[in-house]
């Protein structure tokens, strides 16, 4: 039941003790604004990871060749180990644990791709259909290499949007935005490669690498072993397993396939060189999960401070007001009455100073979010910092009840002084 008079007299209480009242709610309010600025720190750096991870497949495996550093059956440290495409026809046909395999060849250095009058400097690579599946590029207008392209070795090619952009500048411009005839601008005309035309069959987008996968071009892998002196070469491959069986047996089982085949030892980590989604995946869920217990950790204990603020506070009042509270029991006020004054004090000033902390932290995250959308900022493993709005209310919830639990021991001593004690009091 709702009673005026004490809360008046609580206001009285804090008009009366503006600076201490002030100190103990800004303990309690700076408490909980930290824990939703390490909350939504912390959600913002998870975020950033799985953005990373989000568009390339999460079990893929990748190859690169590499050197040895263990002597071998005779051989000696030092060997460079190189791939060809008999790598690639015994993996596919002795690895039963093997869903998707796509080698991926570079035009070494930055090649320029013309277009009539335009050109731009960018990364050329030989791959196939699969290639795009595992790495994640998305197809935005055309189609992707396909089997045929590879087995006839056909001069074409996918770019990016940033490469089509560029290109196609000029004719992009006398276009209306957003038109139709905009998006498939590019699609069937040729760009030349080192004075080799190619057919454009397709764009597409991708965010990895911070967007720059935009500014790469794809050629059959078949047709960039020909066409730019590359033949038998593969410089790297990715594979996926079958199903979701774990990624770490199908490295384990492509390390000691090749180091059959190119005579080094299994155990010879430095000798190729793989990189495990699933792996690395595992192990930076794991790095977040101990942040975020650390950010808990931090965070309840800044609460917790505050807390017990407030509860040395509470005592201090209930102190200061013995002779008040020892004429009230004099007057016939019930124990109730009094511990119900103090604990409505307490939780007042908890619950106000823990929601204002509350918004003032969620809303810096949304301006802090707000500002890295609008100016287009690619923060590395960083993006959308938020907090869960039920985790936020249930923290600043259970703020109100420690704080109602930080005023009931001081409630519950001025409950037990006896009128003629109190009224002696100094």
């Amino acid at each position: 039941m709702f009673d005026l008079d004490k809360w008046q007299e609580i206001f009285g209480t804090i008009r009366q003790n503006k600076l201490r009242t002030f100190l103990t709610a800004f303990g309690v309010f700076w408490g909980i604004f930290m824990l939703m600025l390490l909350l939504g720190a912390g959600k913002g750096m998870q975020n950033g990871v799985e953005q990373e991870f989000a568009e390339e497949a999460r079990n893929s495996i990748w190859v690169w060749e590499g050197k040895t550093s263990l002597p071998h059956n005779g051989s000696k440290p030092g060997r460079i180990i190189r791939f060809d495409n008999e790598d690639l026809r015994l993996l596919r046909s002795n690895t039963a644990q093997v869903e998707k395999i796509a080698p991926r060849n570079r035009v070494w250095g930055e090649y320029t791709i013309t277009y009539q009058r335009k050109n731009g400097s960018y990364q050329v690579f030989g791959s196939v259909y699969d290639f795009f599946r595992i790495n994640g590029e998305k197809l935005k207008q055309g189609r992707f290499l396909n089997q045929s392209d590879i087995v006839e070795q056909r001069k074409v090619i996918v770019i990016g949007e940033k490469v089509r952009q560029v290109l196609f500048a000029e004719a992009l411009a006398k276009l209306e935005p957003g038109s139709p005839a905009a998006d498939t601008l590019g699609l069937g005309d040729y760009v030349t490669i080192k004075g080799i035309n190619f057919k454009v069959v397709g764009t597409f987008t991708s965010s990895g690498n911070n967007g720059r996968n935009e500014e790469r071009a794809y050629i059959p892998f078949s047709t960039l072993q020909a066409v730019f002196n590359q033949p038998n070469q593969v410089q790297m491959f990715a594979v996926t397993p079958v199903g979701s069986q774990p990624a770490i047996e199908l490295e384990n089982e492509l390390r000691a396939m090749l180091a059959k085949r190119h005579n080094f030892s299994p155990e010879d980590k430095q000798a190729i060189e793989l990189w495990n989604n699933e792996e690395n995946f595992k192990r930076f869920t794991g790095l977040f999960a101990g942040i975020e217990l650390f950010v808990w950790v931090v965070g309840i204990g800044t609460l917790i401070a505050g807390i017990i603020g407030v509860s040395n506070i509470m005592m201090i009042i209930v102190k200061e007001r013995t002779k008040e509270i020892g004429v009230r029991k004099a007057l016939g006020a019930t124990p109730w009455s009094i511990v119900s004054l103090i604990i409505q004090e307490s939780v007042f000033i908890t619950g106000l100073a823990g929601y204002l902390g509350m918004f003032a932290g969620i809303g810096l995250l949304d301006g802090i979010r707000y500002l890295i959308e609008a100016t287009g900022a690619e923060l590395p493993y960083f993006t959308r910092p938020e907090v869960d709005v039920y985790v936020a209310v249930a923290s600043t919830l259970i703020l109100v009840l420690a704080g109602a639990l930080a005023g009931l021991m001081p409630a519950l001593q001025a409950a037990s002084v006896k009128p003629i004690e109190a009224l002696r009091a100094d």
